[in-house]
């Protein structure tokens, strides 16, 4: 089963270009069986695929998101089927409390393009030696990005070798002309969110792979994309400090913190 793991679209991302259904019609002529929506904190995209009269035939359109955390760039998330989790959708959590949430409700975490730009990746926001203990913790590895050079997927596969962590991949497409270029090739058919998460779970086998994407805003950019990274941080940061009170609202009321309760015991104890 091949399926573009990193999808972004116009109904959920601010940036994304690209309408679900053109994504869909793109992926379906470059002969995948599916996708999973990736948009930035938000499941509208998918809210909107649920609510369609007719769905496209012969396509797997699976719910995920890509989550900003505070501390540690980027984290792709896929919850089983039928959780629903409003603090996803509500950026700025510290990716070690993100981790145990995602765990506690049966979901799958993953850094997205992990070796990425400052900010918006694992690899290159914390230091080293925390980001190890972080990789212990993940799912998968998003090993292959189109919209990372090859350097940066080599690393990113690297990881997952040290780790012992599946590889997934995806376009990480926000455009249409981006649409297709990365993909996850799975041993079985899967049909749900549950589905893919158990396939994970019991270790079976992942390809992951693709064609790198040239046209990408770093590319046309060059050195100034550093200002447009920089631009990032802050929005994050201002966005996070935003929904302060609806995640903090969201954490007390879920009791998330309670999660946070062993990893604060082992702290003492080490």
């Amino acid at each position: 089963m091949k399926l573009d793991m990193h999808c972004h679209t116009r109904e959920g991302s601010p940036d994304g270009k690209i309408g679900l259904l053109e994504n869909i019609e793109i992926l379906k002529q470059k002969g995948f069986h599916g996708m999973l929506i990736t948009d930035h904190d938000s499941y509208k995209a998918y809210r909107y695929y649920k609510k369609l009269p007719e769905k496209p035939e012969d396509f797997i359109v699976l719910k995920g998101i890509e989550y900003d955390t505070i501390d540690a760039g980027h984290m792709l998330i896929v919850m089983p089927t039928h959780v629903r989790l409003p603090i996803l959708e509500l950026r700025g959590l510290p990716v070690m409390l993100l981790i145990e949430i995602v765990h506690h409700y049966g979901g799958i975490i993953g850094p997205a393009h992990p070796c990425g730009e400052k900010f918006l990746s694992i690899r290159n926001t914390l230091r080293e030696k925390k980001a190890g203990n972080i990789y212990k913790k993940f799912d998968f590895i998003e090993g292959y990005n189109a919209c990372e050079d090859a350097d940066s997927n080599l690393r990113a596969m690297r990881i997952a070798e040290e780790y012992h962590l599946p590889c997934l991949g995806g376009s990480d497409s926000h455009k249409a002309d981006c649409a297709g270029f990365g993909y996850t090739l799975l041993q079985e058919n899967i049909c749900s969110e549950t589905d893919l998460i158990d396939y994970i779970h019991a270790g079976k086998p992942t390809l992951a792979g693709g064609v790198h994407y040239e046209h990408t805003t770093k590319a046309k950019l060059g050195r100034a994309n550093k200002i447009l990274v920089y631009s990032f941080w802050f929005y994050n940061k201002a966005t996070a400090l935003i929904r302060r009170k609806a995640r903090n609202f969201e954490l007390m009321e879920n009791r998330f913190l309670d999660l946070l309760e062993p990893l604060r015991a082992g702290s003492r104890v080490n």
